[in-house]
């Protein structure tokens, strides 16, 4: 029988740097040609869609989907199924929210572990949900970060994403007014918004002194986050898949203008195996729109760690799943 992992099963289980450590031998893994991820499957439908992914590491012997739904006005909610290869057998099903936060602060953390930057550093980020709480999480992991601003439309969420993170880090988190204020002067930036607009919430002339953008928050086509300038005065453009240009509006667009062109982007299984190294100086930008590969790491992982647990709260018994993301959570 497949063992059902909830929410509150996950919870501290696994920490930032074991993810990190996770998702970088899964790239090699993906870099030595020993994985499969299949394109995404996007479904459209009334008050909502449907997003599908599979993925296989021939090297660990599992595989798994990721399929996460949204409903107008409701939110986001993601399930995690993991399978053997050797037969095909169904080992697990967890909630995927956490898994999800997880894998794509421990990717940027993966990236910044190859991009050295010296002294104490300062970060700055947009947006306000889970997401950002996860990157913030993984530059500290990598990085010795003395403070933080963060920027969200939203008052109460950028205050509460300061005072959270704080508490957490042991460090200073200003909310600042701005999305200008919370980026200018930053050796690293994060944009992890929920914005769908068609207008950048990032703007290069605010990275005056960015040595590495993570932009992890658009993943759908008819969004822009980060504006086209900031991809053409990038040394590199680091993507997690090359699929990421049809997925992300922003990338695809700079694609489409010349902004980035084929020899100035790196895949972050390039970054991981040291094919491609970091550049020494200038802007390096993570485009991460996320793949199956991340969410198999993490999941084979947990299921290694709980599957002898006789004491497991939160058992997936859809409970879970009742509690959707919502836009603002994950984002601005």
């Amino acid at each position: 029988m497949a063992l059902m992992l909830g929410a509150e099963a996950l919870e501290g289980v696994m920490n930032m740097r074991e993810a990190i450590d996770l998702l970088d031998g899964m790239s090699q893994h993906e870099a030595a040609g020993k994985t499969f991820i299949s394109p995404r499957l996007n479904s459209n439908f009334e008050g909502g869609w449907m997003r599908m992914m599979f993925a296989a590491d021939y090297v660990a012997g599992y595989a798994a989907t990721k399929t996460f739904h949204m409903i107008e006005e409701v939110g986001v909610r993601s399930v995690v199924s993991l399978y053997r290869l050797a037969d095909g057998e169904l080992l697990a099903v967890l909630d995927g929210r956490l898994i999800t936060d997880l894998r794509t602060g421990a990717a940027s953390g993966v990236v910044a572990r190859k991009l050295k930057i010296d002294g104490p550093i300062t970060v700055g980020l947009i947006g306000a949900g889970h997401q950002s709480r996860a990157q913030l999480e993984g530059l500290a992991s990598v990085y010795s970060v003395e403070s933080a601003a963060v920027y969200s439309p939203t008052v109460e969420n950028r205050e509460r994403l300061a005072r959270q993170m704080s508490s957490k880090l042991g460090i200073p988190v200003k909310a600042e007014a701005s999305a200008e204020a919370a980026t200018r002067g930053h050796a690293v930036v994060v944009a992890a918004t929920s914005s769908q607009s068609a207008q950048p919430v990032l703007r290069r002339e605010w990275l005056d002194r960015c040595r590495l953008l993570c932009a992890v928050g658009s993943t759908r086509p008819q969004s822009i986050e980060v504006d086209e300038a900031s991809f053409r005065s990038a040394k590199l453009v680091v993507v997690d898949t090359l699929r990421a240009g049809d997925e992300a509006g922003d990338l695809h667009y700079a694609v489409k203008s010349g902004a980035v062109r084929a020899e100035q982007q790196a895949t972050l299984a390039q970054i991981a195996s040291g094919a491609v190294a970091l550049p020494d100086t200038g802007l390096v930008v993570f485009k991460s729109v996320g793949t199956a590969l991340q969410d198999l790491a993490l999941a084979m992982r947990y299921f290694e760690l709980l599957r002898g647990r006789k004491d497991l709260p939160g058992a997936l018994d859809l409970a879970s799943l009742k509690k959707p993301v919502s836009a603002r959570a994950k984002g601005a």
